[in-house]
């Protein structure tokens, strides 16, 4: 399971904080069962707000970059070494 980032757990817990006093102020409740009812409620909000706050990806790996290609202007241009023991066309 991956570990939470510190995003999504700033979100989760400022959401928890915020919408149980916004339930107990608004709802009034006083008895332990609609207190524990708006807390196992904003504990479920704040882990689907924690959710929902996307992740960063893992970059792709690049590909290993390509050999230079030898155009006709490089054509004439011959590398040490190149050549050695091959026949020339030229004579």
């Amino acid at each position: 399971m991956p570990r939470p980032t510190p995003a999504q757990i700033a979100s989760g817990s400022a959401t928890v904080v915020f919408s149980t006093l916004a339930m107990l102020l608004l709802s009034q409740a006083r008895s332990g069962i609609g207190v524990a009812v708006i807390a196992l409620t904003a504990l479920a909000l704040g882990l689907t707000v924690a959710m929902a706050v996307r992740t960063p990806r893992q970059r792709a790996v690049a590909a290993p970059p390509l050999p230079e290609r030898r155009t006709p202007a490089h054509a004439g241009q011959a590398t040490a070494g190149a050549g050695v023991g091959e026949h020339s066309l030229h004579g």
